[in-house]
């Protein structure tokens, strides 16, 4: 067996979700994740699901960004396309200044 293909076998499998979730834009998975909330809420009406929408993938967007820029505030500005002062205020907002 090649060394590459004894290293694809000690890598952990990828759960059949995850690479479907690899395939889905994100709009998809944010209406299957509003179809499934508004599915659960039952008779109860549903309110400000705009502020809930945003702040659910907002957070993890600029978490994911900061990690991926090693907290270079000057280089997340620039891949969010934000100036650098909208992106402090939105980390200050969500706690991960």
């Amino acid at each position: 067996m090649s060394s590459t293909a004894e290293q694809n076998k000690l890598r952990t499998p990828e759960s059949h979700a995850m690479q479907e979730r690899r395939k889905q834009p994100l709009g998809s998975a944010v209406e299957t994740a509003l179809r499934h909330y508004f599915r659960d809420m039952d008779d109860h009406p549903p309110e400000d699901v705009y502020a809930l929408v945003i702040s659910e993938v907002e957070r993890p967007l600029f978490e994911a960004v900061m990690r991926h820029t090693r907290g270079n505030q000057s280089k997340a500005a620039k891949l969010l396309g934000i100036n650098r002062s909208t992106l402090r205020k939105k980390l200050e907002h969500y706690g991960l200044s």
